[in-house]
């Protein structure tokens, strides 16, 4: 990232070098570029950098004050790929127990119903580690939600409920037309943050994880309806 500092106190290529050295041996910098004329220094790093610790390690005959921040697109990249490591994990479990489970007589349909309930089983755990956090969170996206506030408090015990219908083979169509019914609601939530850009937090792994709203969300919702989807219709 690059950070963009306004730097007075300099006089001199004296002055411009000092500051530059003085920058670059903080640790985390990659490197620094000062421009006398503007009185601007420039900090390339991998992370933010403490501002008190700029400050600090210059002499107090410089005065230096915070212009502005810009991630390059591959640090938004690294940063969004890191927060979303737990959710690509706990997909890739259930993906790999799915296969598992059928996999000396392998049956397609009897894989897809077992990662639908393993989903719902696994992210409605996260969900009751904080159920009021989490049915707030959830109120700022899911229009059922919003709408009742109630919903966003049972939402949890719904996925379970379903998990074991889908898991226990019990009332298998009932639990997909629900599955079609209540992810359509909440992908449109979804999609409406998305296309907005609006920066909230996903509530699909509850509060704990604080995974952050993206297009990830979007595809796991897809996966889930589609999945339903061909299992009514075959």
């Amino acid at each position: 990232m690059k950070s963009i500092y306004e730097v007075s106190g300099m006089t001199c290529n004296g002055c411009k070098l000092s500051v530059e050295n003085k920058l670059s041996s903080l640790q985390g910098v990659d490197s620094v570029q000062v421009d006398l004329t503007q009185g601007e220094a420039t900090i390339y790093s991998k992370s933010p950098i403490s501002f008190s610790l700029i400050t600090n390690s210059l002499p107090p005959k410089y005065k230096i004050t915070r212009k502005e921040s810009i991630q390059d697109n591959d640090t938004i990249k690294v940063s969004k790929v890191k927060q979303l490591k737990p959710l690509f994990i706990i997909l890739t479990y259930i993906s790999i127990t799915s296969l598992l489970l059928n996999f000396k007589n392998w049956n397609s349909t009897e894989a897809m119903l077992d990662f639908m309930g393993l989903f719902y089983i696994i992210f409605s755990f996260f969900k009751i580690l904080d159920i009021r956090g989490f049915s707030m969170s959830f109120r700022m996206y899911d229009p059922l939600a919003i709408k009742v506030p109630l919903y966003g408090s049972i939402y949890p015990f719904i996925e379970i409920f379903l998990g074991v219908m889908l898991l226990m083979r019990i009332e298998v169509k009932v639990a997909l037309i629900l599955t079609i019914m209540i992810l359509s609601i909440t992908t449109i939530g979804v999609t409406k943050t998305l296309i907005n850009k609006t920066k909230i937090n996903c509530a699909c792994l509850g509060t704990t994880l604080k995974l952050p709203m993206t297009e990830a969300t979007f595809i796991e919702n897809a996966i889930m309806l589609i999945m339903a989807i061909m299992l009514i219709i075959q």
